[in-house]
C-alpha cells in the first residue's frame, strides 16, 4: 500500500525543459519532506536517462540528491517508468532506494489502482511505436549501448528524445483516456488508473465507474494529483521563490537552491463516496 497522501507527479523532461522547472521541482521535493506520505514519479521525469557501470547523466543532480533527502526522512517514491527513462537500473533502486518499475497495482492511499506511464498502451496510434519499444527495452540493446562513449551516446540519445517529443498528444489526451476507460470497464475492482505521457492532466469519472487522472506535464504548467483515502485532487503550483542567499551558485541565472517556498492551487477534485472511504485504512 502507498502511504496517504500521494503526490503524483509527470513528464517534466529534466534536461530538455526550462532550468526554473528543475528548480522548482527541487523546492517541490523539499517541501513534501514535511507532509509524508509517498512520492509516485509516472516517467519522463528524465528526458534521457541511463545508467553505465560507473557513470550516471549529468543532468538533474540536483533532484536526484532531492530525491535521496526525501527518501531520507522516510518518503518512499515509486518512479514508474517512461518512454524517456525506462533504462534505470542499480542506481536508483540501491543508491537512492526509490521502487523503479514499469507499471504498478496495489492499494494507492486507499485506492485499487493501475499506473502506468501510457506510452504504446493506444492501439492503433501505437503500433509502431511498440515494435521500437520492444527493441530499446531489449537487455542485448542496453547492453550494446553501454559500449558507447556517454558523451557520445547521451548526444545520440538526446537527439532521437528531441524528435519524439511533443508538448502535448496529437489527441489531445483522447486516447489514453479511452485506455483507461476500457480498463476501468474490464476490471470492477479498479477504482483509479492513472497515466502520464499526454501532457494533458486530467481528472473525470468513467462511465462505468472509477476514476481516470493524468497528472499532466510541469513543461507548460506545473500540475500534480494528490491522492487521500477520499479525494483525489488536481492541483498547479503557484511559484513563490526568492532570490539566491550568499551561498547560492548560479546556473543559466537561476539561483540555487531553492530559497523560496511553493503554494498550490486546486484545479479540479473528485470525491470518493462516504461509505466506501470510511472503509479504507
Amino acid at each position: 500500500m502507498l502511504a496517504s497522501p500521494v503526490h503524483i507527479v509527470s513528464d517534466l523532461h529534466l534536461g530538455a525543459s526550462p532550468p526554473d522547472v528543475e528548480r522548482r521541482f527541487v523546492t517541490f521535493l523539499d517541501q513534501l519532506r514535511g507532509e509524508g506520505g509517498t512520492l509516485v514519479i509516472n516517467g519522463d521525469l528524465f528526458d534521457f536517462w541511463f545508467e553505465w557501470r560507473t557513470v550516471i547523466p549529468r543532468t538533474g543532480f540536483r533532484v536526484l540528491a532531492a530525491l535521496s533527502r526525501l527518501r531520507d526522512s522516510g518518503v518512499p517514491v515509486v518512479w514508474l517508468a517512461g518512454n524517456h527513462d525506462c533504462w534505470g537500473g542499480e542506481m536508483l533502486r540501491e543508491d537512492l532506494g526509490i521502487q523503479f518499475v514499469d507499471e504498478w497495482r496495489g492499494n494507492l492511499a486507499g485506492w485499487e489502482s493501475w499506473l502506468h506511464h501510457g506510452d504504446g498502451l493506444r492501439e492503433v496510434e501505437d503500433r509502431r511505436y511498440r515494435r521500437l519499444r520492444r527493441v530499446l527495452r531489449n537487455r542485448w540493446s542496453v547492453r550494446a549501448f553501454r559500449w558507447i562513449h556517454p558523451d557520445i551516446s547521451s548526444r545520440i540519445a538526446t537527439g532521437s528524445s528531441q524528435a519524439s517529443r511533443d508538448h502535448t498528444a496529437h489527441d489531445e489526451g483522447a486516447g489514453l483516456q479511452s485506455v483507461a476507460f476500457q480498463r476501468l470497464s474490464a476490471d470492477p475492482a479498479l477504482n483509479l488508473v492513472v497515466f502520464g505521457h499526454s501532457h494533458v492532466p486530467a481528472l473525470v469519472t468513467a462511465p462505468t465507474g472509477g476514476i481516470y487522472a493524468n497528472a499532466g506535464s510541469w513543461l507548460d504548467a506545473p500540475t500534480y494529483l494528490r491522492v487521500t483515502p477520499g479525494r483525489i485532487e488536481l492541483r498547479r503550483l503557484v511559484t513563490q521563490l526568492s532570490g539566491p542567499t550568499p551561498a547560492t551558485s548560479t546556473s543559466a541565472g537561476i539561483p540555487w537552491p531553492g530559497t523560496g517556498s511553493l503554494q498550490s492551487e486546486s484545479l479540479h477534485a473528485l470525491d470518493r463516496p462516504t461509505q466506501e472511504a470510511l472503509t479504507q485504512p
